[in-house]
């Protein structure tokens, strides 16, 4: 049983359902076999779709039309954190430095007549960055196949995609948020950046007009380690569905109410009216994000009222974040199990024969990403339960 479990558990024998070069017009007749192109009549369906199971080459026919179908689905999809957060590729597992260079960016000096220039001072650190694997690996039994005729198969492409939409959608959200709110690694009050200076990036301001005109001033009001502004400039709002109708009312609003707290001239006690004045917000050009995983992943009970603030990346290292997948692999892939099984004349056996022990046809899935974060300036977050 252990040698069983062994082997059952084991990613030997895998190989990658594209790694045969196959002709352009075998892979579309697989495909127009797959999809009943033709409208042949159901019982001669299935039953080309068994002889073409039996034939050496229907595997890796069958693994190129998946492959090729779980990376046009992916491709297509565009998902919202992309917008609001850099990618980029590794070309390995091992930790990378992403270097902060300081210093040579200050005001010149006057220099005296004959006098020496002076050197400017220089420093540098770095942010780190690492990729990760995810995947899992699924088996489909011969009678399954037997039975439905390869129907078993006919949304796996749509489950794969959906499953790495959202473990990149989950590990994006795991950048910013986690389970007690704001994460750690990147908002404080404050909180340490490479270059040793400290930053505040975190409030408790719930969303309203009046708090993200001061919270965008506050982020503009940002210095780098000489006292510099910065002049950051927070682009992109990411908010909880359950705020999404709040925040599209500020950003969309003609009008905000402000309130005249001087009075009249001759009033015995100061009249506090309000005065309706433009909202400049909808020329700010602010971007709406909506995340449904800040709920799921905050459950510190401001999960719906915590909403953030990013600046648009204005360099290398200027940027609060990234997510990074595997060079020349950064779509998901498929991989399938060869059989271990071997005819009694000695010969090879189909995968869809599956393997010696259960008879089951195994595929995995693998996808290599990893999330990073850099200077907590170009950030800000408010933790309100309002």
């Amino acid at each position: 049983m252990g040698e069983f479990m062994e082997l059952y558990e084991s990613w030997a024998g895998y190989k990658p359902v594209s790694a045969v070069a196959l002709s352009e017009a075998k892979i579309k007749t697989t495909l127009d076999l797959l999809t009943n192109a033709r409208k042949v009549p159901t019982h001669r369906w299935r039953y080309e779709l068994q002889e073409a199971i039996t034939t050496p080459d229907f595997p890796n026919l069958f693994g190129q039309v998946l492959d090729r179908q779980l990376l046009g689905r992916y491709v297509a999809v565009k998902p919202e954190w992309r917008a609001y957060i850099p990618t980029g590729t590794l070309p390995d597992f091992r930790v990378a430095q992403l270097h902060k260079v300081q210093g040579n960016d200050t005001r010149l000096g006057r220099v005296a007549e004959k006098a020496e220039y002076p050197l400017a001072p220089m420093a540098e650190a770095f942010y780190t960055r690492q990729l990760f694997k995810y995947g899992r690996q699924f088996d489909i039994s011969w009678e399954a196949l037997i039975n439905d005729a390869l129907g078993a198969m006919s949304d796996i492409e749509e489950r794969f995609v959906e499953a790495a939409l959202l473990t990149e959608a989950w590990e994006a959200t795991g950048l910013y948020c986690s389970a007690a709110g704001p994460n750690v690694g990147l908002f404080g009050a404050p909180i340490a950046d490479v270059d040793a200076q400290n930053v505040t990036n975190v409030g408790a301001l719930p969303l309203s007009i009046t708090n993200l005109e001061t919270t965008l001033g506050l982020m503009a009001a940002q210095t780098d380690v000489n006292g510099r502004p910065l002049g950051i400039r927070g682009v992109h709002l990411v908010v909880a569905p359950a705020r999404e109708l709040r925040a599209r009312q500020i950003l969309t609003s003609a009008f905000s109410q402000q309130v005249d707290t001087t009075g009249g001239a001759n009033a015995v006690a100061p009249v506090y009216l309000p005065l309706p004045t433009t909202n400049v917000l909808p020329q700010m050009g602010l971007q709406l994000h909506v995340d449904p995983n800040l709920p799921i992943m905050d459950v510190s009970g401001n999960g719906n009222g915590t909403w953030y603030l990013f600046a648009q990346p204005q360099g290398s290292a200027a940027k609060w974040g990234q997510m990074d997948f595997l060079a020349g692999h950064t779509s998901p892939e498929i991989c399938m199990k060869a059989s271990n099984k071997v005819s009694t004349g000695g010969g090879a056996v189909s995968p869809f024969d599956g393997d010696f022990e259960t008879d089951d046809v195994f595929y995995r899935v693998r996808h290599c990403l990893g999330g990073s974060r850099f200077d907590p300036r170009y950030a800000y977050a408010q933790v309100s339960a309002l």
